[in-house]
């Protein structure tokens, strides 16, 4: 499991760093959604709220590549992945199997990493 995880991490960071730097030197070609997907992120572009969120990405991804600060990482780019798959659930299906993908990474990355995440699962401390 020690070698899937491995696998996941690298694979999620490459995808995160890789679609982080996108949103700032736009080497990938990516056509803007039409209806209301179009008009979602419309309004985080206008707001400054996507180059935070590619910024998140990119560090995020950087750090799951070199391999510090992995459960940071990870949970930082949790709610972006759950945004990503609502996002394509309820506006754009299109890339909704990519983001099943990469939710399905997190969650075998996170399973690598799980005794870091031991004591938020506690039911109590006593």
């Amino acid at each position: 499991m020690k070698i899937v995880s491995t696998i996941a991490r690298y694979l999620l960071g490459t995808t995160f760093f890789v679609f982080g730097l996108n949103g700032f030197l736009h080497f990938i070609p990516i056509p803007p959604p039409e209806g209301p997907g179009g008009q979602f992120l419309g309004a985080l572009f206008v707001s400054g709220e996507l180059s935070l969120i590619m910024g998140l990405q990119l560090v995020a991804g950087a750090m799951l590549l070199v391999n510090r600060y992995v459960p940071l990482a990870l949970v930082a780019i949790g709610p972006v992945i759950v945004n990503i798959l609502l996002f394509h659930v309820f506006m754009d299906l299109g890339g909704l199997p990519l983001a099943a993908v990469v939710a399905a990474l997190w969650v075998v990355a996170v399973i690598g990493v799980r005794d870091a995440f031991v004591g938020i699962f506690a039911a109590r401390r006593t």
